[in-house]
């Protein structure tokens, strides 16, 4: 019997979600929304990035195999495809935007000391995507990213 915390969820321990949460009230983000929270949709999001989903189906499917784990991934329910596409639609990008930009700050401060943070500093950029896909930073060396993740410019 597993004690632990799953790794997703030890992931998600490092968002700001204090934050978060005041930049959702700044943007209205979870104004007159009934399943799909911004905070659930991007937990779901996170996941697709991190597991290479590739479409709305495939994230779909992905997490119904696995619908006795949701809850501990901080989803209340499972995510149909159709709601998920809604809350991508019709959300403030600016929400995902600007939290991407405070986890950037993060990592920034958490390894300032780091070689590869000195040598490279000025060119780190966040890969922005046409979806409210979480920002990912490219470090020489990285994996290769799924086409739908932009280049950085």
């Amino acid at each position: 019997m597993n004690l632990g915390k799953t790794l997703f969820a030890q992931l998600m321990d490092f968002v700001p979600w204090k934050t978060f949460y005041r930049i959702v009230g700044r943007y209205g983000g979870d104004h007159r929304v009934r399943t799909l929270s911004c905070a659930e949709q991007w937990r779901v999001m996170a996941f697709a990035q991190l597991t290479y989903r590739e479409s709305l189906r495939d994230i779909e499917a992905c997490l119904g195999a696995q619908a006795s784990k949701l809850y501990h991934m901080g989803l209340r329910s499972p995510v149909s495809r159709s709601t998920l596409a809604d809350a991508n639609e019709r959300r403030d990008w600016r929400i995902y935007a600007e939290l991407g930009q405070r986890l950037i700050a993060q990592a920034r401060t958490l390894y300032a000391d780091e070689e590869l943070m000195r040598a490279s500093s000025p060119s780190i950029r966040p890969a922005v995507s046409s979806s409210p896909v979480p920002s990912a930073i490219s470090m020489p060396g990285a994996c290769t990213r799924p086409q739908w993740i932009a280049a950085p410019a």
